[in-house]
């Protein structure tokens, strides 16, 4: 695929129709006006029947070649799948018998439920704070799964000193880049696998999964959804007895929901043309300045898109939804997320809602 000219952040931010007072990226996304044009264009193909299975298999490829760009990995080390716990339990089911995963406490369930789930192979689970990951892994550690920005609060992780410690303990890494990519740089070349869902900050439509692994790990992992879509030649992978799963990372596969994929590629197309260095400061100053409103010392969430805070009945979430804006709660407090459809303007409108 030929590499498009850089695209500075007002250019992109140019392709989004909407978004005045949508606060709510790490919910949903918002789709660009490339995604709205390629749906509404599929949309037209098949319902006069010009659309092909080859034709969407063709759009997958290019969308995984994307990724692997955006992330910083050979294309032979993506995977494709529809959802994040569909992508952690396949890890989950390749965990030895007995084995230490080490999660986070308050982690999203999809990076948490699969292995939970493999208790009764006596496989246990241990969680422990952000803060003490690293800290916490230990020689019976098989594995460490986290989110690189955890869903209820939008902290980053601390990824050097997990990964240091991991390295010193010969655990194997997962890490959910899901509320990370597409706002901020990801290198997933630096850990042993990767699970991105790109509905979120990448502005897909929901349904596009990718899963990165390296090599090593990726011998260990068992292809346990393998379908049609995980043979070396899909169009020969149609049928049995005979199973030849690909040699790279797409023996990892899952059959794709076709029209998603269609919508996530000018969606990739945009980010792998951003600098998300510029991209992560753009949001992070928004976010600080409605933190410094709130009264919240920016150093409490350093580096974070994403604005959390205590609100267990609700009231201020209830507040922005009266004024008219898009944000939401997790976990006991109110959310509120900043990506490059917002501005200066959208600060200030939920401060006003909040009072402040």
């Amino acid at each position: 695929m030929p590499r498009l000219p850089p695209l500075s952040v007002p250019e992109a931010r140019a392709q989004f129709g909407g978004g005045r007072g949508y606060l709510a990226a790490c919910t949903l996304g918002l789709p660009t006006a490339g995604t709205l044009a390629a749906l509404r264009s599929d949309l037209d193909s098949w319902a006069t029947g010009s659309a092909s299975a080859a034709g969407y298999g063709a759009v997958v490829e290019r969308v995984r070649v994307a990724y692997a760009r955006l992330v910083s990995v050979p294309v032979g080390q993506v995977a494709i799948a529809s959802q994040t716990s569909v992508l952690a339990g396949l890890v989950a089911a390749s965990v030895p018998d007995g084995a230490e995963v080490l999660c986070v406490d308050g982690d999203f369930s999809s990076m948490v439920f699969p292995f939970l789930s493999q208790a009764h192979r006596g496989v246990t689970v241990r969680h422990v704070p952000l803060a003490e990951l690293a800290g916490s892994i230990g020689d019976d550690t098989w594995l460490v799964a986290w989110s690189l920005v955890q869903s209820a609060t939008g902290a980053v992780a601390d990824t050097d000193a997990i990964l240091a410690a991991a390295r010193q303990h010969n655990s194997f890494t997962l890490c959910d880049t899901t509320q990370a990519a597409g706002w901020m740089p990801v290198d997933a070349s630096v850990f042993d696998a990767t699970i991105c869902h790109a509905y979120k900050w990448l502005c897909a439509p929901r349904g596009v999964a990718f899963f990165t692994v390296a090599e090593q790990f990726g011998a260990v992992v068992r292809p346990a959804q393998a379908g049609w879509y995980a043979g070396e030649d899909v169009w020969s992978s149609c049928y049995g007895p005979g199973m030849r799963l690909a040699a790279d990372a797409r023996r990892f596969d899952v059959s794709p929901a076709w029209q998603a994929w269609v919508g996530a590629e000018p969606a990739l197309e945009l980010f792998g043309r951003l600098d998300l260095a510029e991209v992560r400061r753009y949001n992070v100053v928004l976010a600080d300045s409605f933190r410094t409103g709130l009264g919240i010392d920016p150093a409490e969430q350093t580096g974070q898109a994403i604005v959390t805070w205590a609100d267990a009945a609700g009231t201020d979430l209830a507040r922005l939804t009266a004024a008219g804006l898009t944000a939401s709660g997790r976990a006991g407090r109110a959310r509120v997320a900043f990506h490059l459809w917002n501005d200066p303007d959208d600060v200030a409108d939920a401060l006003d809602a909040l009072g402040r």
